[in-house]
């Protein structure tokens, strides 16, 4: 040992190498929905360099990737999707980007569905009759901050597992974050309790967990079957039924099609409560607190 060495040595100061950490550059992961590239990056810090697929402006079922898109998948240590049948477009994006690593079962594969107590899993057959059905149960769950949660942990536990060198940054970051929604989840739930038992009128079966949380119903909705259009037999029946059950609003996600909901609306009386499926969706709705705060603040101003 030279002697500029002893002395580093001896005053407690370390050399770093080139080889310290496997992961010197952040890891590149790809999301497929805005609200996962979320929770990636505020778990990640500055250890991942993440990209999300589908705008969230638009339905996630049927997202067409782009070629650029392609390329992100391709270029990925870590692709990150909601498992189950929400975006079957993501198997052909796979295939077209053809890097192994990230294939389903791969180490460099996670579905963030694992863990998560699903809603609506059908019972008996199921066929194209009944509309869009989702095979394994409905695949909105990030909107139960509870299952917001649980995955912020699977995202953890896989960033531990490629990246070991910042496991106690991945950590630290994990604890914040949850620290901050349970603070903020028996805020959510005490703003709704006057109203449990309330019932609302949605535009798809998108808001089951969130309505679970809240302790709200909702029964109907402007598709008379999952992904079916609204038909003019289902806006007469709504019609009826809003009046019936004097339901104030009607749940419309942003992307959404206007017309049927804003027309039931005008001839019942009842409210469109526009709420974010997902982050970024409304420029109130920046991260995953807040996406989950605009909406528990919406339906409590509108239920009061």
């Amino acid at each position: 040992m030279t002697a500029i060495l002893r002395y580093l040595a001896a005053a407690g100061i370390v050399l770093l190498g080139p080889a310290v950490s496997a992961h010197a550059k952040p890891i590149k992961v790809v999301a497929t929905l805005s609200t996962f590239a979320d929770l990636v990056k505020t778990i990640g810090g500055d250890g991942v360099e993440v990209f999300s697929i589908a705008s969230p402006k638009f339905n996630p079922h049927f997202i067409e990737p782009k070629p650029s898109d392609v390329v992100k998948v391709k270029k990925a240590a870590l692709f990150v999707h909601g498992g189950l049948d929400l975006e079957l477009w993501r198997g052909p994006l796979l295939d077209a980007a053809g890097n192994t690593k990230v294939f389903p079962g791969q180490e460099g594969e996670l579905a963030l569905s694992q863990g998560i107590e699903l809603l609506e899993v059908p019972q008996g057959p199921v066929s194209r009759a009944q509309g869009d059905i989702h095979l394994y149960g409905n695949p909105h769950y990030w909107t139960d901050p509870e299952n917001g949660k649980r995955m912020a942990q699977t995202i953890c536990d896989k960033l531990c597992a490629i990246d070991p060198d910042h496991e106690e940054a991945y950590q630290q970051n994990l604890k914040a974050f949850l620290d901050r929604l349970d603070q903020k989840i028996p805020e959510w739930r005490s703003r709704l309790t006057p109203y449990r038992g309330r019932e609302l009128i949605g535009d798809h079966r998108a808001w089951p967990y969130l309505m679970h949380f809240l302790g709200l119903q909702m029964e109907h909705h402007l598709e008379p079957k999952p992904g079916i259009p609204p038909t003019p037999k289902q806006v007469e029946f709504l019609e009826g039924y809003i009046a019936e059950r004097h339901i104030p609003a009607i749940v419309r996600a942003a992307y959404f099609p206007q017309g049927a909901a804003e027309s039931l609306a005008k001839r019942t009386g009842a409210r469109v409560l526009l709420l974010c499926q997902n982050v970024g969706e409304l420029p109130e709705c920046k991260d995953y607190q807040s996406m989950i705060d605009y909406n528990v603040q919406q339906l409590a101003a509108t239920l009061e």
